[in-house]
């Protein structure tokens, strides 16, 4: 019984960050960060990437670590799909802008950019502080078939269904 009791707690408790996220319908945080793309640096700004389409938005530990990789794995290989629904993906870490320009090429493929949120504020902003020490996966799912532009006055987010430690949004 207590053996039972301890692992309910257990796993509710490492897994209660999973399920924090945004409400339905909140105007989704605009940041600019640091990024890269295929190994090389840019500014990424969210505003600018929702003038282009709906964004995929998702969070993720540390770069290099078990989960992250698989996950990254999986985004690029599904990168293709969000582009045809004119969808742009962007992970974001607290890693060094250094450490993800290897990350894109290595392990995104070349695919999606990654960002750099090195103080955290992203993060923050998205109700997504992740531990870092802990591997996480995301899959891609749930996409909606067609999402109409959005109005600059109001971006409302859509939250997929994450497992374990990562947290994905959808912006339309």
């Amino acid at each position: 019984m207590r053996r039972s009791l301890f692992t309910a707690v257990a796993t509710a408790l490492i897994t209660m960050p999973a399920f924090a996220a945004l409400p339905d319908g909140t105007k989704a945080p605009d940041f600019s960060a640091e990024a890269s793309l295929a190994g090389k640096t840019f500014k990424f700004s969210l505003a600018d990437a929702l003038k282009k389409g709906p964004v995929v938005l998702y969070f993720y530990p540390a770069a290099f670590t078990p989960g992250c990789t698989v996950e990254a794995h999986e985004f690029a290989e599904a990168t293709d799909k969000f582009k045809e629904l004119g969808a742009t993906v962007i992970g974001v870490s607290h890693d060094p802008i250094d450490k993800l320009n290897k990350f894109s090429v290595s392990e995104c493929r070349n695919k999606f950019a990654v960002a750099s949120d090195k103080d955290g504020s992203v993060m923050k902003n998205y109700d997504a502080v992740l531990p870092s020490c802990r591997s996480n996966r995301t899959m891609p799912t749930g996409l909606p078939t067609s999402s109409p532009r959005p109005e600059s006055s109001s971006i409302p987010t859509r939250t997929s269904s994450p497992t374990n430690m990562s947290r994905t949004r959808w912006l339309p």
